[in-house]
């Protein structure tokens, strides 16, 4: 009887123990899983805006270029001795890949790809599209190797009549390269849907089916169907060559694109592993010990303890081995973590140095006339003229010296997510970068702020882009004002609305203000795109910028911008 109750407890307890491995795994499968395909999503999202951001930044460039006067002169006179340099200068503050003009013709008669110059792009869609639009024409080009190329391109035309095409290349194949480094597989399809962009070169042109039904060879995407062949509780999204694959799918906001991301069920398969190893360790010491207690009566039971406890070293020898596994991916994940966090920081130090050497540019031209005309003075033995250049020089060095100090406050911008943004904490950093330039000049700030925070939705580095841009317009209309001043006001009600009030000589030629080129201020100066640029940011954010002459005298800027209301921050 002893015996038999024995058993049957000995039953149960291996019944308990296999049901509650085989939930266990079921639902911690489930959770991984979901866990798994949440990061992917998120990692899809930011691809997307990554590669929406690119385009959106490149789109306006056609059409800021097709009015510039330099240009449209040149295309008009057949003189492009200056266009190359020209479009050379634009491309580091612009960020695109490439800047070509062609005549009207197709032929390529300046580009900041000088081996280009000659060539004839008549046949080509991105100049036959430009010539027959109005508007900013995007094609996309897939050349000899498969590559596809993206290109903006704008007719350029002087008195109603074309007289070229302005052509800008965007780059996305450096996201693809950063892709490369994961372990994922990601493709970008086309509204046709071709691969234009992949982790694996030899798809690109191809559809989602046809890649997947080739072979698969040592890449990205190989790496992400290495799924074990047992584990049959997966959802399979996808399969190559007989393989399980995750497979997520957003969308990219621009001409229909869609991407997609391959993810791998390892990470999966170890977690739960962990899990079910602890599970099973448990229940071999549970049963152990049933063995211990049963053993004490008689000499075949303590045998039989023994091999259970040789049994239980030996699955803990096993469950050592699996933790040493799980720890040393743990350490690999870290790792490029840290890798991709390196590529982050280098990134942002290309972004800075593309600034700071566009806007140490004029600087360093004036410190360098300067020079040439101190030395002449001192040959001509005019030594209070030539203090009078190194002063200018110096004033210059203070000059780099506060812009470098502004720029390492730009360099903590993220991108252009919307957010949640306190229009107050922005005025006051905005105000922060702004220090040097105020130091300078005795000039009276005057802020009026609600009590209560006022809340837009949007990017908050663009607009203290916008903010900066306004201060330093009214900084400027000033210079001549004994009695400098500036108001700044911030009201709320249906916008959130921020007034720029100076005491300047108001504004000369309203209806232009906010076209691009169009500038007030001496050569060397400026260039007249500051406001241009605001006016697109706030359009961005669904607002409008205007300006207008004060009744006092001087100018009145207004950036007016849709307020966020307390219940959608606190849902944000």
């Amino acid at each position: 009887m002893t015996s038999w109750r024995v058993r049957l407890a000995l039953i149960v307890l291996t019944a308990i123990a296999i049901a509650t491995v085989y939930v266990t795994n079921h639902l911690l499968t489930e959770r991984f899983t979901q866990n798994t395909r949440n990061r992917a999503e998120l990692r899809l999202v930011l691809y997307s805006g990554n590669l929406l951001s690119e385009l959106r930044q490149n789109a306006i460039v056609p059409q800021l270029l097709a009015r510039d006067p330099a240009l449209i002169s040149a295309l008009n006179s057949g003189n492009y001795s200056q266009s190359t340099q020209r479009l050379i200068s634009f491309v580091d503050e612009i960020g695109a890949a490439s800047l070509t003009l062609l005549d009207r013709d197709g032929r390529t008669v300046a580009s900041t790809e000088r081996e280009s110059l000659g060539e004839s792009h008549r046949a080509q869609p991105y100049y036959v599209d430009a010539t027959r639009s109005k508007d900013t024409v995007f094609t996309l080009i897939q050349d000899d190797t498969g590559r596809f190329n993206f290109y903006y391109s704008r007719r350029v035309e002087s008195q109603g009549s074309l007289i070229g095409v302005i052509m800008v290349a965007v780059d996305l194949h450096k996201y693809e390269r950063a892709w490369a480094g994961i372990t994922d597989a990601v493709i970008v399809t086309d509204t046709e849907g071709r691969i234009i962009l992949s982790t694996e070169p030899r798809w690109r042109g191809l559809t989602e089916a046809q890649a997947l039904a080739e072979q698969p060879v040592n890449s990205a995407f190989e790496r992400a169907i290495q799924a074990t062949a047992d584990w049959t509780l997966l959802p399979a999204d996808a399969y190559l060559s007989g393989e399980a694959v995750m497979r997520v799918e957003g969308r990219v906001a621009f001409r229909g694109w869609r991407i997609a991301n391959f993810t791998t069920f390892d990470s999966v398969r170890e977690k739960v592993n962990g899990f079910l190893a602890l599970e099973i360790m448990g229940f071999a010491i549970l049963l152990a010990l049933t063995f211990y207690f049963l053993s004490r009566k008689t000499a075949v039971r303590m045998a039989l303890f023994q091999r259970e406890s040789a049994e239980l070293r030996q699955l803990n020898m096993r469950l050592q081995r699996e933790i040493a596994e799980r720890e040393r991916v743990q350490e690999n994940l870290a790792v490029a973590e840290q890798t991709l966090a390196q590529s982050s920081k280098l990134a942002a130090l290309g972004e800075m140095s593309a600034a700071v050497s566009h806007e140490l540019n004029q600087p360093l031209a004036a410190m360098k006339t300067y020079l040439a005309g101190a030395r002449l003075l001192l040959t001509r033995n005019r030594p209070d003229e030539t203090m009078s250049s190194f002063q200018r020089i110096d004033d210059l060095i203070e000059r780099m010296g506060a812009i470098t100090r502004q720029l390492k406050s730009y360099a903590r911008h993220s991108g252009d997510t919307f957010e949640p943004v306190n229009i107050g904490d922005a005025l006051a950093s905005s105000l922060s970068m702004m220090e040097p330039q105020l130091r300078q000049r005795r000039v009276t700030i005057n802020r009026t702020l609600p009590d209560d925070p006022v809340m837009v939705m949007g990017d908050r580095v663009r607009i203290e882009q916008v903010m900066i841009n306004l201060l330093r317009n009214a900084l400027d209309a000033t210079q001549s004002v004994d009695d400098a001043q500036i108001d700044i006001v911030l009201t709320a009600g249906s916008m959130a609305v921020l007034t720029v009030r100076d005491n300047g000589h108001g504004i000369k030629d309203l209806d232009k203000m906010f076209e691009p080129f169009h500038t007030t201020k001496q050569p060397g100066e400026g260039v007249g795109l500051g406001l241009a640029i605001s006016s697109g940011i706030v359009n961005d954010h669904g607002g409008r910028l205007t300006a207008r002459d004060a009744a006092a005298g001087g100018a009145v800027f207004e950036m007016r911008l849709p307020i966020l209301h307390v219940d959608a921050a606190a849902a944000e």
